[in-house]
């Protein structure tokens, strides 16, 4: 492949990468079914799709399934800090597939990439945080006339989409799937929790058990870190502005209180909430010495860096992925992986065995988004719940569980109303 078709650090990790790609691909057994079936009926043929994702070794397998159905595909990273440099290279060099990503690449480079990513005229963007889409619609519009649909992967994103359409700013329809039952209830909990505890733990070798954690949000992703946390003995505590949901964390044994209070209270900082300043300097002002501070929101706002930084009388890189601020009293803060995902940054990212489900719903989102653009509106939707249920009867096939299934009178009792006490 030419050069000027990839923008990687260095093709000759490729090798390194190919057999993390084969690793995890022993659990996507899912997204290989989907696979094997795109190889035959290749569903995407013609189709130019235009993927700003986490570049990782699942990720990979998605790509090659997309290729496999007859895509044209060109890569591009999410996030400045979640490529996995060897990755990328394997899928230049043995899958001919373009790559646009640098681990730690600037903030130019990232949109710069994006752009390269869009000069492919996509048919269908994949996006996962919708800064593609967004900067299509701002800056690109000349491309829009090509676009059939889109898909979205994550919570943040989606946000973002419903509010350009709720502006009348969205030109095509997308579909969230981030909103699918096999996405969110297990990627979102299982994947995030276990990850972003990795990365953390990766980052700085401390010890969860004793410590407090102070997790910002109690969304699925929230959950599933304050879950994870809990398993491995942390005492946590979980700040919220929902009621409804502040509630269920009281319910599910976690104290609950507002982050000023919680501030001088945590060892451990987790924000998850896809806003601004979740942590911000009133907060910072009151953390006890040595805290420990990390996102898992899509976006590196939910914690006020700027304000760090200017309290900071000095900062120095204490260890890969955390920066230590010395306060005005003494006092150090750390941030790790320059407050953007901490499960990407400093970890690996979700474990594969959950991605497969993702992935499976952006495969089969993709080749919905082809037969079905026509009859959609500049919307952002659900995918349809049989492709979601489709998705969880062969993960559990893959899994080796079986199920009941309803009698016929069964199902003709759930359908009627006569019949009571």
């Amino acid at each position: 492949m030419s050069k000027d078709n990839y923008d990687i650090k260095d093709i000759s990790l490729a090798s390194e990468g190919l057999l993390r790609i084969e690793w995890a691909e022993r659990d996507m057994p899912v997204l290989r079914q989907i696979r094997e079936r795109f190889e035959k009926e290749r569903p995407l043929k013609g189709i130019r799709i235009s993927a700003c994702l986490h570049v990782t070794t699942e990720t990979a397998n998605l790509v090659r399934t997309l290729k496999a159905g007859g895509a044209d595909v060109v890569l591009t990273a999410s996030n400045p800090l979640s490529t996995q440099d060897d990755v990328a290279a394997a899928l230049v060099a043995h899958y001919e597939i373009p790559v646009f990503a640098i681990k730690g690449e600037d903030n130019d480079t990232y949109y710069r990439h994006i752009h390269k990513a869009l000069d492919h005229r996509p048919h269908i963007t994949m996006d996962d945080g919708a800064d593609l889409v967004s900067t299509l619609h701002k800056n690109r519009t000349e491309l829009l006339g090509d676009v059939l649909g889109g898909t979205e992967e994550t919570t943040t994103g989606v946000i973002r989409l419903r509010a350009m359409a709720k502006d009348g700013a969205l030109k095509y329809p997308v579909l969230a799937v981030n909103d699918s039952q096999t996405k969110h209830l297990f990627d979102n909990r299982y994947g995030t929790g276990q990850s972003t505890i990795d990365g953390i733990i990766r980052a700085t070798n401390v010890l969860l058990a004793g410590r407090t954690v102070v997790v910002a949000g109690y969304g699925w992703c929230s959950r599933g870190i304050a879950m994870r946390a809990k398993g491995m003995g942390a005492n946590v505590i979980i700040t919220e502005v929902n009621p409804l949901k502040a509630l269920e964390a009281v319910m599910d044994g976690y104290r609950v209180m507002p982050m000023i209070e919680a501030a001088p209270l945590g060892d451990i900082f987790v924000t998850s909430t896809g806003d601004i300043n979740v942590i911000d300097r009133h907060h910072l002002e009151r953390m006890k010495d040595g805290a420990i501070v990390a996102n898992a929101g899509h976006f590196n706002v939910e914690i006020n860096i700027p304000a760090l930084e200017k309290m900071a009388t000095a900062k120095r890189r204490i260890r890969p992925f955390v920066e230590q601020y010395k306060m005005p009293d003494g006092r150090t803060i750390n941030l790790l992986g320059e407050g953007r995902l901490v499960n990407l940054a400093a970890a690996e990212g979700h474990p594969a065995s959950v991605m497969d489900m993702s992935f499976a719903n952006q495969a089969l989102g993709a080749v919905y988004m082809v037969e079905n653009a026509d009859k959609l509106e500049p919307k952002v939707y659900v995918i349809p719940e049989d492709i979601d249920m489709e998705i969880a009867r062969l993960k559990l096939a893959a899994l080796g569980v079986e199920i009941d299934t309803l009698t016929p009178e069964q199902e003709a009792y759930l359908s009627q109303w006569q019949e009571g006490t």
